[in-house]
């Protein structure tokens, strides 16, 4: 095993009509994900994927299964550009050292990380996203992306917008999100996004502009993820993870939830339903694979939003993207030359 590479796996939001089609079009293995995906559902993703529409593939229910199936065939094409004419895995020739995923990511990671089967994890996924969908219709809220704010400042306008937000609903709550906002994504410095119910949400961004906020920019996404809003979503995955036979992880995941490493199933288990309902560690995580000595980062999927990420958590490092045909050729020739294979 390198102790080198880490696969990153990115999360909701990086979807595009069109994405997966040239990677089917060329690569045998990322034609099998896609099969294989299409008949655990029933129908067909792929179609959805490569074809639209838009409307459709944004809505939640269909956005984390494709976002997964997309990433895991770009990784499938990438193993098989490795070893031509040779058998290749999701982890073999080219073995990580650790896998991560931000938000929906992760769950990409664990069949890689021989936690679950594909199958599995694509049904799974879309209980996810039907679950988080629903909550975003039950408790109506949203997400913003912060600029120039450091997080303390920020922790305290959501701890202040939370307590105005409560004292106009006067104790008459009927969900545990409502009247709540939260710091939902670390993305990276400078990068921040907060989450919660929509008056909260409206009343945190206000006060972050107030107190020297750039810029708070509402972001398309159909509900507050990532934040006490998405509680009941964390206990419904929960029921549906008890019924999963995951497995020892055998490269560690890297949790989401506070930037540490995981291979048990039980806490695979509390990680993968939890998640959901709190905060993307995403800077802490990205400084453990730098401080546990990875350097080279691989960003396998649609957009390359983690990239960015990275480029501003960790200097010093190679950044590599596959999230189209083009880049599994140009990944899989730097690599060889790297002479980071397993």
């Amino acid at each position: 095993m390198t102790t080198r590479v880490a696969f990153l796996f990115p999360g909701q939001g990086s979807q595009a009509v069109g994405m997966g089609a040239d990677i089917f079009a060329s690569s045998p293995a990322a034609q099998r994900v896609f099969a294989a995906t299409d008949d655990a559902l029933g129908f067909s993703l792929s179609d959805l994927c490569f074809n639209g529409p838009e409307t459709t593939l944004r809505d939640t229910i269909n956005a984390q299964p494709a976002i997964v199936t997309v990433s895991l065939a770009y990784l499938a094409a990438l193993q098989e550009a490795l070893s031509p004419g040779e058998p290749s895995s999701w982890s073999t020739p080219l073995t990580p050292a650790f896998v991560a995923g931000h938000s929906v990511g992760e769950w990409s990671a664990l069949p890689v990380a021989g936690a679950l089967d594909l199958k599995e994890t694509i049904l799974a996924v879309r209980e996810r996203g039907r679950l988080m969908e629903h909550e975003g219709t039950v408790c109506p809220g949203g997400m913003s992306a912060v600029i120039a704010m450091d997080e303390e400042p920020l922790h305290q306008v959501c701890q202040e917008a939370t307590e105005q937000a409560l004292a106009e609903l006067a104790g008459a709550t009927t969900h545990p999100g409502q009247g709540r906002v939260i710091i939902a994504n670390y993305n990276a410095p400078g990068q921040i996004v907060i989450s919660g119910e929509k008056r909260a949400l409206e009343l945190a961004g206000e006060l972050a502009k107030a107190r020297g906020a750039k810029r708070v920019i509402p972001l398309a996404v159909s509900g507050a993820f990532h934040s006490p809003v998405m509680e009941p979503a964390a206990q419904g995955l929960a029921k549906t993870l008890a019924e999963l036979e995951l497995r020892e992880a055998a490269l560690p995941i890297i949790a989401n939830i506070d930037g540490t490493p995981l291979t048990d199933p039980s806490h695979l288990r509390q990680e993968l339903a939890q998640q959901v309902a709190s905060s993307v560690q995403w800077v802490k995580t990205i400084q453990y694979l730098v401080e546990a000595g990875v350097n080279i980062f691989i960003e396998i999927g649609p957009g390359q939003a983690l990239a960015g990420m990275v480029k501003r958590i960790a200097k010093g490092v190679t950044i590599m993207n596959v999230g189209n045909a083009s880049e599994v050729a140009k990944a899989a020739a730097q690599l060889r030359e790297q002479d980071v294979l397993a």
